[in-house]
C-alpha cells in the first residue's frame, strides 16, 4: 500500500518521504518540484538533530503540513512556506537567508505565520485578543498565512494522541472557537468538518465514541436505504437528460452532536443522519433536479435553502433540502462541479485554478470575512470590542435576509431589526421606530429570521436608548448606541464597564491587602486604619516614584482627589497635557473619567533595591 504522507506513519527515512510526497502530489511541474526538493534539503539540513517531544524527528510535521496544502492544490509558493512555518524558531534560521534562497513572498508568509505560532488563544478571556487581531489581520495581506496555519493546525489534531488529556481538551475548545469557525468563514468545508469531528474527539470522548458506534450499527441498513434513494435519483435525472454524479454519506460526527444538543436526544433517537451529494454541471440543472427531487420524495416545510441565488458569505453555494425517504428525513445537496471544487477548498480554489481559465474561482478580496477584517483594520477598537466582534460577527453563526431593493445583508443569528438598520447607516440606526419583515409590522427587538425582507420605520426625533443597547447583536450596534448614550445621555451608566473596572478594583485590592497582610506579620504592628495608613507614609521600601513597564522616565502627576501613597493600590491615565495621572485604583472620580477603559495604564510603585 502506497505511503499516506498527510498520516503520523512511521516511516522517517527522508528519501522515502519525498518520494511518497511526489507519488501522492504529481501534477506540480519539474520546476516546481525542484524548488520543494531543495527546500526540503534545507530543512533537513537545518533540523537535522532536531527530535519533537514525542522523539519523532523534527520535519515529519512541517511535511505534513505541506501535504495538506499540496492537497488543496495550493502554489509552491504556499507549499515551501507551510515546509517552513516553523522554521524561523530554530537556532541558526534568519529570514533573509530565506529570502535569499527562496524568495521575498514565502519569507513574509513564514514570518507571519511564525508570529502566531506559540501563543495560546483563550476564548474565555481577553489575553490573547491583540495576538489573534494580528493573525486575523494578517490574512488580509495574504491569506495563506492562515491557510498555513489552518493545515499547521489540522496536522496537530490529527497527531493529538502524545499530549496529556487535559492539554488535548484546550487544543479542542481552541480549535472548535477559532479555527473550524475560521475555516468555515473561508469556504473550507472539508477542513471545517475534520475540524469539528476531531475536536469533539479530545473535548468529549464519550459522545464521539457513541456517536460513532451508532453510526457504525446502521452502515448496512442505511447502505441499503441509500441505494433506493440513489438509483430513483439516477433514473429520473438521466430521464431528463441530466448527467449526474451522487455520494452518498452519514453526517459527520460533530453535526450529529449538534443535533442532540439543539433537540435534546440522543444519536439513537435521531434520524435524519444521512445525506446524498448530487453533482451536474449548470445552474439550470440544479433547479431541475430539485423539481425531480420534490417530485419523488415530500420535502419538509422550511428545509429548502436556496445558497444558488443567495451565496454564503464565503462564497458557498449549493440547493439544500430534506424530504421523507420511507418514512425518514434524509438532506440532499446539490450542486455543480464548480460548485463543489469551491465548497471544499474554499478560498484555496482562488489557487486552484491559478492554471486554467475557470471564472468561477473564489475571489478572495470578495469574500465576507476579508471584507470585515479590512474595515476593522481601520477602526480604532480596544481588544474588548474587538474579540467581543470576532466571537459573535466574524466568526458566529450567521442569517441572511433582505432589504426592500433586494440586497442581501449578512449578519450574526440573533440580531435584531435594529441590527439590521445600524448595517444599512448609522443614521437610519439612530431613527429606527419600527420595522416590518414580510410587509408585517414586528417589534424592533425580535431576533430577525433568515430570507424576511426587512423595512425600517424612522423618525427624525427618535435617538438610541438603553434598552436598545442591551438586545443588539452586532459590535457596530452596540458601538454607536452605547457612544451616542455616553455623549448625549447623563443618566446613562455603563454598568458592564462598572462590572469590569470593579472587578480590575478588587483584584488590585486584594493583592494590597495581602501585601499590607504580609507586611504586618513581618513587623508585628497594629492592625488598626490609621496605623497601616502610617505604615504606607513612613514605609522605606518604596522611593515614591512610579514604575510604568520597566522604567520611571515618564512626567508623572499624582491626584490631588485621592492622594495616593506608596503601598497604595493604584491605576494611571494619560493626559492631553499633564503626562501620566495617578490615582488611587478605588477612586471614583478616576472611574468616572470619559473613555477611562481606554486610557488606564499599567502603573506601581517603584521599590528600592534591596528590598
Amino acid at each position: 500500500m502506497a505511503l499516506d504522507i498527510t498520516t503520523n506513519n512511521t516511516e522517517t527515512n527522508p528519501d522515502v518521504l519525498i518520494a511518497a510526497f511526489w507519488n501522492t502530489f504529481p501534477d506540480y511541474s519539474a520546476d516546481e518540484q525542484k524548488r520543494f526538493d531543495e527546500a526540503w534539503h534545507f530543512l533537513l539540513k537545518k533540523t537535522a538533530a532536531l527530535k519533537r517531544g514525542c522523539g519523532l524527528p523534527y520535519y515529519l510535521h512541517p511535511l505534513r503540513v505541506a501535504a495538506i496544502l499540496a492537497q488543496a492544490q495550493m502554489d509552491m509558493d504556499c507549499l515551501i512556506a507551510g515546509l517552513f512555518h516553523s522554521l524561523l524558531n530554530v537556532e541558526g534560521v534568519s529570514a533573509d537567508e530565506i529570502t535569499a534562497a527562496f524568495g521575498r513572498t514565502v519569507c513574509k508568509i513564514v514570518a507571519d505565520t511564525s508570529k502566531i505560532t506559540n501563543w495560546k488563544i483563550k476564548s474565555k478571556t481577553l489575553q490573547q485578543a491583540d495576538a489573534i487581531r494580528k493573525m486575523l489581520f494578517a490574512m488580509i495581506d495574504d491569506v495563506r498565512v492562515i491557510l498555513v496555519k489552518l493545515a499547521d493546525r489540522l496536522d496537530r489534531m490529527r497527531n493529538l494522541k502524545s499530549i496529556d488529556e487535559k492539554s488535548r481538551r484546550l487544543v479542542a475548545t481552541e480549535v472548535i472557537d477559532i479555527w473550524a469557525p475560521l475555516a468555515d468563514r473561508l469556504g473550507m468545508q472539508s477542513v471545517k468538518s475534520e475540524l469539528e469531528d476531531l475536536s469533539l474527539k479530545y473535548s468529549n470522548p464519550d459522545v464521539f465514541l457513541q456517536i460513532k458506534a451508532i453510526v457504525a450499527q446502521k452502515k448496512e441498513e442505511r447502505a441499503s436505504y441509500l441505494e433506493k434513494a440513489v438509483d430513483a435519483i439516477y433514473k429520473r435525472s438521466e430521464k431528463a437528460g441530466i448527467h449526474v454524479q451522487i455520494t452518498s454519506r452519514a453526517k459527520h460526527f460533530y453535526s450529529i452532536y449538534q443535533k442532540m444538543r439543539k433537540r435534546n436526544k440522543g444519536a439513537d433517537e435521531l434520524y435524519d443522519l444521512l445525506a446524498l451529494r448530487v453533482i451536474c454541471q449548470t445552474d439550470a440543472e440544479c433547479y431541475t433536479l430539485i423539481g425531480i427531487v420534490h417530485g419523488l420524495w415530500k420535502p419538509l416545510d422550511g428545509r429548502f435553502k436556496d445558497y444558488i441565488a443567495m451565496p454564503k458569505a464565503n462564497g458557498y453555494q449549493s440547493l439544500h433540502t430534506t424530504v421523507m425517504c420511507e418514512g425518514k428525513p434524509m438532506e440532499i445537496q446539490i450542486r455543480t462541479v464548480d460548485m463543489h471544487n469551491k465548497a471544499e477548498h474554499g478560498v484555496a480554489s482562488h489557487w486552484l485554478y491559478k492554471k486554467g481559465s475557470n471564472h468561477d474561482k473564489v475571489d478572495i478580496s470578495d469574500l465576507g470575512i476579508v471584507n470585515q477584517l479590512q474595515h476593522l483594520r481601520e477602526q480604532d477598537l480596544n481588544d474588548e470590542t474587538f474579540f467581543a466582534q470576532l466571537k459573535s460577527d466574524l466568526l458566529g453563526d450567521e442569517i441572511f435576509v433582505f432589504t426592500p431593493a433586494g440586497d442581501v445583508v449578512q449578519l450574526p443569528s440573533g440580531s435584531t431589526a435594529i441590527d439590521f438598520a445600524y448595517h444599512v447607516h448609522s443614521a437610519v440606526g439612530e431613527k429606527i421606530i419600527g420595522a416590518k419583515a414580510d410587509g408585517k409590522i414586528i417589534p424592533i427587538t425580535k431576533p430577525l429570521e433568515n430570507t424576511q425582507i426587512i423595512e425600517i420605520l424612522t423618525n427624525p426625533q427618535a435617538h438610541p436608548t438603553e434598552s436598545q443597547l442591551k438586545v443588539v447583536r452586532t459590535s457596530k450596534a452596540r458601538q454607536k448606541i452605547h457612544s451616542w448614550l455616553m455623549a448625549n445621555d447623563p443618566n446613562f451608566v455603563d454598568h458592564e464597564a462598572e462590572a469590569k473596572r470593579a472587578a480590575e478594583i478588587a483584584a488590585l485590592n486584594e493583592h494590597s491587602r495581602a501585601v499590607q497582610d504580609e507586611k504586618r506579620k513581618r513587623r508585628r504592628i497594629r492592625t488598626s486604619s490609621l496605623a497601616v495608613q502610617e505604615e504606607r507614609a513612613s514605609d522605606e521600601r518604596y522611593s515614591g516614584k512610579i514604575k510604568i513597564g520597566d522604567t520611571t522616565n515618564f512626567l508623572v502627576n499624582f491626584a490631588g482627589c485621592c492622594s495616593p501613597k506608596p503601598g497604595d493600590a493604584i491605576a494611571g491615565y494619560v493626559s492631553n497635557s499633564r503626562g501620566v495621572i495617578i490615582h488611587r485604583a478605588d477612586c471614583l472620580t478616576f472611574q468616572r473619567i470619559p473613555n477611562i477603559e481606554r486610557r488606564t495604564i499599567a502603573a506601581e510603585w517603584e521599590i528600592k533595591p534591596g528590598h
